[in-house]
Formats: C-alpha cells, structure tokens, sequence
C-alpha cells in the first residue's frame, strides 16, 4: 500500500530542494510534533549515496535512526530512496502556486495508515514552514 502526503511552498525550488536535502536544514524541519526532534542528518545526494537522520524525543525516552539509499537523484525534480525493504517518491512540480512537494512512501504494517499519514504529513508541514520562514 502507498500512502501519499503533499504539500504546497511559496518558494523557487531551488531554495525548497536545498532545504530538503542540506542536513543542517534537515534537522531543523524533521520532526512530526513538538516534542520530538532530528539530532543529526548525513546526505549523499547520489544514486546509491546513502541519507541517515537521528530522530529523537526531546525527553530522551526513545530515537531511532530514519536511513536509507537513494535509487534516483533529479536535481530540483525527483527523488527516490528505499529504506529497509520499502521506497519512496519525492517530487518537486513547480506550479502557479509555488512548489508542491509530494512524498509517496509504501505504509509499513506497524502503524495504521492513518498514524503514518498524520506523521509524514506533520513533517512535511513543519518542512513548508521552515522553507516560508527561511531568508
């Protein structure tokens, strides 16, 4: 099963590209809610450069390393990655409005599919304000 989140950033993409693919700028947006946040991120943006970010409560009860190969690098358009045995799709379309970024990621069987879309969605939320917010 496929499950897609999107979002919408008044941007030129190539300021919302740079901001989902620097690791500075990765662990200041990658997070699903207040009391969680990226401790660290590594990206090697190529086809089979590897991407890691350390997800962390801000309480310290619980992380978890996010990692993965990317498959396909599109500069400004595409990406695709697998992590563990699943995949995902990250598009960047240009469009009147700005740039909508979508993710479509295979669901994992842990978590309804409601509490991953709810999840990646907050991310990708927490990510357009980080770009809106950014000089």
């Amino acid at each position: 099963m496929k499950i897609t989140v999107e979002t919408t950033v008044q941007a030129p993409v190539a300021k919302v590209w740079a901001a989902y693919t620097t690791p500075d700028d990765i662990t200041q947006w990658n997070a699903a809610s207040d009391d969680w946040h990226t401790t660290r991120a590594s990206v090697d943006l190529r086809v089979g450069g590897a991407f890691s970010s350390r997800m962390e409560a801000k309480d310290g009860s619980f992380g978890f390393d996010f990692a993965g190969t990317y498959t396909e690098v599109v500069p400004h358009e595409r990406l695709a990655y697998a992590f563990g045995d699943r995949t995902a799709l990250v598009e960047f379309v240009e469009g009147a409005a700005g740039v909508t970024v979508r993710v479509s990621f295979d669901a994992e069987t842990q978590h309804s599919p409601e509490q991953q879309t709810q999840g990646w969605q907050a991310i990708l939320n927490n990510f357009a304000r980080h770009v809106a917010a950014k000089p």
